[in-house]
């Protein structure tokens, strides 16, 4: 925020419109940050964890690693289990914020990511939607958690600029 709000202070910046991406770690601050702000007049998250509580439990379909080590002591720095403290996994999760969301977001979750299960975008994008907010979802079919094929490269930096 700091970051933004730093640069919506020059002249040649429409404070107004500016817009937000991120992907993985970052698509999960950005899913977060529309549900603590109204500054950006429009979001991009890409690969996101949306709920921690049913992302606890799974693996990364990749290296078969359990995922609750990067809740607990890596990306997310919990320092305790789910059971431990669940209102931080709450806290931390966008989906239990969503009413608060005003700005449009678009949602990219591929249904090949071995790093973040899809699923987590799909329940992102599905209770944005139950809410009546303004979302959009992008899966590219066998693309694994950053896109590889050219083609789908070129298609989502059409969309992203086009959004």
């Amino acid at each position: 925020m700091s970051g933004a709000q730093a640069l919506a202070k020059n002249s040649w910046v429409d404070s107004r419109h500016m817009g937000i991406q991120g992907q993985s770690w970052g698509g999960i601050q950005v899913a977060q940050l529309v549900t603590m702000t109204d500054m950006f007049a429009a979001a991009w998250s890409g690969a996101p964890v949306a709920n921690m509580t049913s992302a606890y439990g799974g693996i990364r379909w990749q290296t078969g690693l359990n995922r609750q080590f990067q809740y607990e002591k890596t990306q997310s720095r919990i320092g305790a289990t789910l059971w431990e403290k669940p209102e931080l996994y709450i806290e931390n999760s966008p989906l239990f914020h969503l009413p608060k969301v005003n700005t449009p977001l678009v949602i990219m979750a591929n249904d090949n990511d071995g790093a973040v299960p899809w699923y987590q975008g799909i329940e992102l994008f599905t209770g944005m939607r139950r809410l009546g907010k303004q979302v959009w979802m992008l899966n590219y079919n066998g693309e694994e958690h950053n896109l590889i094929q050219r083609k789908n490269r070129k298609d989502i930096q059409i969309r992203n600029n086009s959004f």
